[in-house]
């Protein structure tokens, strides 16, 4: 109200000259003023609108770019964090409540064309030895510079611009409790990779990425990795055998507000020329393992709805190798994929929006297959070509802290029916 005076006592200070002429009457005065007042009140209401939706809007911004937006000068501090219950329908799935995860972002603006970002990673509340125990890991670290308006090089552990989850991970982004299975399990959430990148973005809303990047490891592909791809070969910047080397290609157009039209396609050797660090990578040396993966992906928003969709294969070769290696032996169906691929489709409706708050249904059908082809000799686990329905809801009481409830039902393997319940934040 003290800024309206303001502006109301400015006006009729600039005025006054104009209406002081006498053939102006007193009404025809009041009658401006209330004009330009009502104007006033128009303006102000609008910015505030176009400021709620900037905050609303903060879960469309991916980790490293959300943090860099809240660097005026300086250090700067942010993470965000996540504590989930999944309840199973069989007797024999253990039930699970799990401080999941909990980030801390620290990022150093040196000037205006230089700054540092990073990301710390705690997971499952503790640290301790064996596989039970937790883990204290770098998600991302890596310095970037502006060469240009728009163009910027980075160098340093980052997290790959593929699919929508690895790049936009905070809880309060994505529907759901867990992060969808097409995105854990065919694109690995969080990949992250060490290496040199130049991104660029222009004023019709394209987004262009290109890197050259370490590649993860074949040698560490085991007899439990097959339902999880190629997770498990991942180094995430770890003392990273660097033989051989990845490149990458992506791009997004953002021209529409609220849209979304993207893809990306990443290839590298795994096989590190029996220089990685399994136990028996030396059975490696002169094989050529190729990974490569790519995507396509569409996401909309507005008007309270949302919808998003994404296709994500992948191919690795010399998996007969492999599996040697890693003591598959003929006939297993532990076999490491010739073949992979994924998609789902969700949409979510905004039911409520008052303030702060929010509830948001969705609703998500996803199909996998993280064995959709192996070696010849070598058997398929009907239970990795998989089909989930997700149904569940999103409480957000303030745009960066939701509550989330959901049921998944999956059609291949009923034991991982379960219901979820978890909390999210991000600051």
């Amino acid at each position: 109200m003290s800024q309206l005076r303001s502006c109301f006592f400015l006006l009729l200070l600039l005025l006054s000259p104009l209406i002081s002429n006498a053939d102006q009457s007193v009404n025809e005065r009041i009658e401006a003023l209330e004009r330009e007042l009502k104007e006033l009140k128009s303006l102000l209401k609008t910015q505030a609108e176009v400021q709620k939706a900037q905050q609303v809007r903060l879960d469309e911004q991916p980790s490293s770019v959300g943090y860099a937006a809240s660097v005026q000068s300086g250090t700067s501090v942010g993470g965000y964090g996540e504590i989930n219950y999944n309840n199973f329908d069989a007797a024999s799935q253990r039930d699970e409540f799990d401080l999941q995860r909990f980030i801390l972002f620290v990022g150093h603006e040196f000037n205006e064309r230089t700054r540092m970002m990073s990301e710390i990673e705690f997971e499952h509340a503790q640290v301790k030895g064996g596989d039970s125990g937790g883990e204290v890991a770098m998600e991302q670290a890596y310095v970037e510079h502006t060469l240009t308006d728009g163009l910027n090089f980075r160098a340093g552990l980052q997290i790959l611009p593929i699919g929508f989850i690895n790049e936009y991970h905070e809880p309060p982004v994505f529907h759901g409790v867990e992060r969808n299975e097409v995105e854990t399990r065919i694109i690995p959430s969080t990949w992250r990779e060490l290496g040199f990148s130049i991104n660029a973005r222009t004023m019709s809303g394209f987004e262009y990425n290109l890197g050259l990047t370490t590649t993860p490891d074949a040698s560490k592909f085991s007899s439990s990795s097959a339902s999880k791809g190629f997770k498990d070969m991942r180094i995430s910047g770890k003392q990273v055998t660097a033989n051989d080397m990845g490149v990458y290609a992506g791009f997004n157009y953002r021209g529409i507000l609220g849209l979304q039209l993207g893809a990306t396609v990443w290839t590298g050797n795994t096989s590190q020329n029996g220089q990685g660090k399994g136990d028996n990578a030396d059975e490696l040396a002169n094989v050529d393992a190729t990974l490569t993966i790519w995507d396509i992906h569409a996401k909309y928003a507005g008007n309270r709805f949302e919808f998003k969709s994404l296709y994500a294969a992948g191919s690795l070769s010399d998996t007969s190798q492999i599996n040697a290696s890693a003591g598959i032996g003929a006939g297993s169906d532990d076999a490491a994929p010739e073949d992979f691929y994924g998609w789902y489709v969700e949409t979510a409706y905004r039911i409520y929006d008052e303030g702060d708050a929010s509830l948001v249904p969705f609703i998500r059908y996803a199909e996998y297959n993280t064995q959709k082809s192996v070696a010849p000799g070598f058997s398929l686990d009907p239970l990795n070509d998989e089909s989930v329905t997700t149904l569940g809801l999103n409480w957000y009481v303030h745009p960066q802290v939701v509550f989330k409830l959901d049921r998944q039902v999956y059609d291949v393997d009923a034991n991982k029916d379960r219901t979820n319940v978890g909390i999210g934040w991000m600051f």
